[in-house]
């Protein structure tokens, strides 16, 4: 073979090599397309950690299947604009019964809960909760708009009060019964939020508890309303396994996009999207 020859394919070789390396620096990163973000954590030897974040179908403008069938509402579409701002994670939205998704947590089955969490004593015990609220609740007794004798628990005593069960609302009549002899008559809900306007009207339950902005996402057409002194007051927050170093981290990315969402309005629009008010301005 001719040296100028052997000199022409050495070159031709090295080209395809090149050829190759380019082709495969402009492939698609991930399904969303690679930020700048992501480029700079691969090239440090980093990689994109997918997390499970469980929700539910059944509560009206926070976390629901529209009419295209879509997934969407106030906590959902939170959860997605998090992902937004956190390219070193990964999120994949899964549904489940409310009644589950703690169990689900715990078990490792998902990452963290999104479905309007409370922050309260007994959770704490059990869970790891980010810092950052994203909303906040005051609890309210919820009867038929009729009825004139309900303002407080105490006027629970011997009536039929829907709930939904491991809810903080849940907890506030669990606690009640536990100092009044099982006093108030709780019913688990089963079917989703929006039947409890139909139990309340029919008779088949007195009341419920609920958040103050609820009340007009379950109840459309007006014919509940609230009563009595707030409950309780608690933030929202999303809920995590506790004592795991993962889990923390995670948690703490988390509060860090929640406060650009709050500073860039991002957080108060959305809620005056889906709960037709800012409810996730601080105490």
């Amino acid at each position: 073979m001719k040296g100028d020859e052997v000199v022409r394919k050495t070159l031709a070789i090295v080209a395809g090599i090149m050829l190759a390396g380019v082709i495969a620096g402009c492939g698609s990163g991930s399904k969303g397309g690679e930020t700048s973000a992501d480029t700079a954590a691969n090239a440090a030897g980093g990689a994109v950690k997918k997390i499970v974040v469980g929700t539910g179908t059944a509560f009206p403008k926070i976390c629901f299947i529209d009419e295209n069938g879509k997934l969407t509402g106030f906590d959902v579409e939170l959860v997605r604009e998090i992902d937004k701002r956190l390219p070193d994670y990964e999120f994949d939205i899964q549904t489940q019964e409310f009644s589950n998704l703690l169990l689900s947590l715990e078990t490792k089955k998902i990452d963290f809960v999104a479905h309007e969490m409370e922050k309260n004593p007994e959770r704490t015990e059990k869970y790891l909760f980010n810092k950052e609220p994203y909303a906040h609740w005051r609890n309210k007794i919820i009867v038929a708009k009729d009825n004139d004798s309900i303002h407080s628990l105490d006027d629970l005593k011997g009536k039929k009060v829907l709930t939904g069960a491991t809810s903080a609302e849940a907890q506030i009549l669990e606690n009640y019964n536990k100092e009044h002899d099982n006093a108030i008559q709780i019913v688990y809900q089963n079917g989703a939020a929006n039947d409890t306007v139909n139990q309340i009207t029919t008779g088949r339950v007195d009341a419920t508890i609920g958040a103050d902005f609820s009340l007009p996402l379950i109840d459309p057409q007006g014919k509940l309303k609230v009563t009595g002194d707030d409950l309780s007051e608690h933030d929202i927050l999303f809920v995590f396994r506790k004592d795991d170093p993962d889990e923390q981290k995670l948690a703490d990315a988390v509060d860090g996009a929640i406060k650009e969402l709050k500073q860039d309005g991002t957080l108060g629009k959305l809620s005056k999207e889906w709960l037709g008010s800012d409810f996730t301005a601080d105490k």
